[in-house]
Formats: C-alpha cells, sequence, structure tokens
C-alpha cells in the first residue's frame, strides 16, 4: 500500500498542486511508495472562474517536461480525515498557514510540517517554484536514504 504525502495551501490552486503534481511525476521514475495528494486550508478563497489550476503552476511544470491531462480537477477542501489518511503532512507557509490549521482544524498546527515559500503577492513565482522543485527533491531523497520508500 502507498505512503501517501498531503500537500497543503490556501486554495489549493497554486503552490500545493504544484508539488502534487511534480512529486508524483517524479515519483514515478524512482521506486519510493509514496503518492502525494493536496488541499487548500480556505478554498472559499479561489473563485471557480479562475480555473481548475494556476497558469503559474501549469507553466512551471511545463518548463520542468510536465504536461497535465485535459480533465484536471478543481481545488479541493481539506478535511480532518484527510489529515488521519495522509502518512506525512507539509504546508507552504507557516506564518500563513497555522492560523488556518489552529482555527480550522485543532490540534493539527504542531504535527504538520512547514516549508518556507510564501504565496505569490510575497515572492516571485519563479522563486517560489523553483523552492518547491528543490524541497521536493530534497524530500525525495530523504525518503529513499532513509528506506521509507516502500
Amino acid at each position: 500500500m502507498k505512503n501517501t504525502l498531503l500537500f497543503l495551501c490556501t486554495g489549493n490552486y497554486y503552490r500545493s498542486r504544484f508539488a502534487e503534481i511534480l512529486f508524483n511525476a517524479w515519483v514515478t521514475r524512482s521506486e519510493i511508495d509514496w503518492h502525494a495528494i493536496s488541499r487548500g486550508l480556505a478554498t472559499e478563497l479561489i473563485s471557480r472562474d479562475y480555473g481548475p489550476i494556476s497558469l503559474n503552476a501549469v507553466n512551471g511544470l511545463k518548463d520542468r517536461g510536465i504536461t497535465l491531462r485535459h480533465d484536471i480537477r478543481y481545488p479541493i477542501q481539506l478535511e480532518e480525515s484527510d489529515l488521519h489518511q495522509a502518512n506525512r503532512v507539509i504546508a507552504m507557509y507557516e506564518p500563513e498557514h497555522r492560523p488556518y490549521l489552529e482555527s480550522r482544524f485543532p490540534g493539527w498546527a504542531d504535527r504538520i510540517e512547514y516549508w518556507n515559500i510564501p504565496d505569490r503577492e510575497y515572492a516571485p513565482v519563479n522563486q517560489a517554484l523553483a523552492a518547491i522543485e528543490v524541497n521536493v527533491l530534497e524530500l525525495i531523497a530523504q525518503i529513499t536514504k532513509s528506506g521509507d520508500g516502500s
């Protein structure tokens, strides 16, 4: 049975989706038994009029040789069951995401890893995507080295 990695961001539209798709694309090239999913902590802040995924994420994936399917899903709101089912949970930016976790999912904020990747308003897109890429690569190496891959 595959281990589940859960990526979190606010809207499940940009950072967490990029991390999820990137991780899954690269894991298929390795022999570790993990897959990623992603969810949003406040998906109500993202209008469905924007489409299912950020063009920044789509373009960043394309730049890395990853093409999306045509039936890409819309953002999904985090539910507590998602947290229980995940083997590992990573939120993109602690100052932004800890308050959502504390108010919406009491008891979870200290059980989650945080990366230091702020949203578009605070970090250039190319810089944020590059940071996610580095973190995903380090995470895959860590899982592989620790033997948690199967």
